[in-house]
């Protein structure tokens, strides 16, 4: 499809919170996991629009490391079904030149599937085009919390000095580590919070909320938050003045 977003309107990453797709298949009397197989087909055109606009990193939410406490159906089949996207989506994703990235502890899913995620991460090691990263058993406190052991375990073995650590050191030891940090978050479903999502990486996305149903998530919604996006100004901590006279890229 042809691209028909101005290239200032797209953001480099953008991160995802795909909230609805329980209360999209309870407005329909459906179980609550055929909201997430549909759930799986917005991604898809997610995706694929993301990427033929320009976007360098697509970051999705999909499954917070608070999720294991819904109720163990759900769970089951929420990891079945990350199982069976894995294996129908990476041929596709290699085609497209996208490079798959998990985020998040996986050593709370099975050996099946954390196997599974290291074939389709092998698989698209190559791609050059956008960076896919799926967070998944992911929270943003957790992230900052591993990055803080790894970074302690050094400082006491005298590998690190801690007088010599910034904010720049300290991302390179979180999941994102080479990434851009988000310029554009977007949450569906009407919810207002960022719910431990990237916490640190998002200190100066520009945040965007929508009331559609992730699973209803469409192009036209995602042309729409870019547009969003493009008009707002980024001040960075500057003045709108310093900004529109362009002393900041």
């Amino acid at each position: 499809m042809t691209n028909t977003t101005p290239k200032d309107a797209v953001p480099r990453h953008v991160a995802i919170v795909m909230d609805g797709n329980g209360r999209w298949a309870k407005a329909r009397y459906l179980p609550r996991l055929m909201g997430h197989h549909r759930g799986v087909e917005a991604a898809r055109k997610v995706i694929r629009v993301c990427s033929g606009a320009g976007v360098e990193c697509l970051t999705l939410f999909a499954f917070s490391s608070e999720n294991w406490r819904r109720p163990e159906e759900e769970v089951s089949g929420l990891m079945s079904l990350f199982m069976s996207a894995l294996e129908r989506e990476s041929a596709a994703l290699f085609r497209h030149n996208v490079r798959l990235c998990f985020i998040g502890d996986r050593s709370g899913f099975s050996a099946s599937l954390q196997e599974k995620i290291l074939q389709v991460e092998a698989l698209t090691a190559s791609c050059s085009g956008m960076r896919l990263l799926i967070a998944a058993n992911y929270g943003g406190r957790w992230d900052i919390l591993q990055a803080v052991r790894t970074l302690a375990n050094q400082i006491n073995s005298g590998d690190l000095d801690a007088n010599k650590l910034d904010e720049t050191m300290f991302g390179q030891f979180l999941s994102t580590d080479g990434m851009p940090e988000p310029d554009l978050f977007i949450r569906t479903g009407g919810e207002k919070r960022i719910s431990n999502f990237l916490m640190w990486q998002l200190a100066y996305a520009e945040l965007y909320f929508t009331d559609v149903l992730w699973p209803e998530f469409d192009e036209q919604c995602l042309r729409d938050a870019f547009r969003d996006f493009a008009s707002r100004q980024r001040r960075f901590g500057m003045t709108g003045e310093q900004v529109s006279g362009g002393k900041h890229a």
